[in-house]
């Protein structure tokens, strides 16, 4: 694929129908480390993101903007960029490895098991909290039917759980400035703890 500018930087074009479609059932690596302030667990990777390799990159998905606007990263970074995470302590998952056109194509099963594998994740890399963006899913795949957006009772060992708004532009339940607010009161939550992402 060609290049294009994305926020001032060069990175490969949009990606073909084709090639969206091949990227079906494909996974993402995680951008982890240990001992991260947030690890950031998306549901799964859109069929886009899959095909260009990176964690959040359909456009129109608000994550990068949100991180930015809530002060969580210093400047705005794009999906192309998802490795520099780690340099401010920050990273990026998903609770279902397998990509797919829509998060509602996972079955309960898929999410029940996810939640295992990232049990298994946090517990090996221990991050200070593992924000889980989509609460439909969480309460599905961690069985908490009654979880609601933010700090959770719930703890992996000794990482705390936050939950976030699904960043998709198909939320239409959040629009920007309170998806913003959000992930601001997580950076404010982490800062108490263990240091500002920003400053790391």
């Amino acid at each position: 694929m060609k290049a294009l500018d994305f926020e001032g930087g060069n990175v490969p074009s949009r990606p073909t129908v084709r090639q969206l479609e091949e990227a079906r059932g494909r996974s993402l690596r995680d951008v982890i480390a240990p001992g991260l302030l947030v690890l950031f667990s998306g549901i799964n990777p859109s069929l886009y993101s899959a095909a260009v390799g990176h964690h959040f990159a359909r456009p129109g998905n608000r994550f990068w903007r949100a991180l930015f606007q809530a002060e969580l990263t210093e400047r705005l970074l794009s999906p192309f960029e998802d490795s520099l995470l780690l340099e401010r302590r920050l990273g990026c998952t998903n609770l279902v490895p397998r990509a797919t056109a829509r998060a509602d194509e996972l079955s309960e099963s898929e999410l029940r098991a996810g939640a295992c594998r990232l049990r298994e994740l946090v517990l090996e890399h221990r991050p200070a909290w593992l924000a889980v963006l989509g609460v439909s899913a969480y309460r599905t795949g961690f069985g908490v039917p009654m979880a609601r957006v933010g700090a959770q009772q719930e703890q992996i060992g000794e990482t705390r759980i936050w939950v976030l708004p699904n960043p998709s532009g198909l939320n239409a339940h959040y629009q920007l400035p309170a998806l913003v607010e959000a992930y601001r009161e997580l950076r404010q939550a982490s800062a108490r703890g263990r240091g500002h992402p920003a400053d790391a």
